[in-house]
């Protein structure tokens, strides 16, 4: 466990190529000699197994230089941004719009931090990209509306839901 979070923390600065070279021969060794010790075995199985359904998205954080590296340098980020939009907003608690466009303000505030942007280059973003982007805001937006309307009032909202469907089914 000890060579793997060295190799993890990568004080060398390798590039993911590298790291997953070295973490993989690592495991690849576990593998072969956890039969040495059989207290560990059943230990040594289920961290392969895991390591395993995370493969793909283990070594991004070595080619990416701000993106953290472990899930609780990531919600310090997330912890953050939260913090900064409840002094905006002067809340105690973050608004109910981070529900719904929160992916998109974090992912903005995180760029802005590495590097301002300009008026061109925000005007080279494809227009079918961004106008699919609103899209999808606007779906989740109104998911959010109908959740509540049905929280409010659940009989009502059910009984408007069944009548729409009623009008759908039945022939004029």
């Amino acid at each position: 466990m000890h060579q793997a979070a060295t190799i993890l923390r990568n004080e060398a600065e390798l590039c993911s190529r590298e790291v997953r070279r070295r973490f993989q021969g690592l495991m690849g060794a576990m593998g072969r000699w956890k039969t040495q010790v059989p207290s560990l075995k059943k230990a040594v199985e289920h961290f392969l197994k895991v390591t395993r359904s995370y493969w793909s998205g283990l070594f991004y954080c070595y080619d990416i230089a701000a993106l953290p590296r472990t899930n609780n340098d990531l919600e310090q980020t997330f912890g953050k941004w939260r913090h900064h939009q409840r002094r905006c907003c002067g809340q105690k608690v973050a608004p109910a719009t981070a529900v719904i466009r929160g992916s998109v303000q974090l992912t903005s505030a995180l760029a802005t931090q590495q590097k301002p942007f300009f008026a061109p280059e925000l005007a080279t973003v494809p227009h079918e990209q961004w106008q699919q982007l609103r899209s999808t805001l606007r779906h989740h937006q109104q998911k959010r509306v109908q959740q509540r309307q049905f929280r409010r009032a659940p009989q009502t909202y059910l009984a408007q839901l069944e009548q729409k469907l009623l009008q759908q089914t039945l022939p004029p």
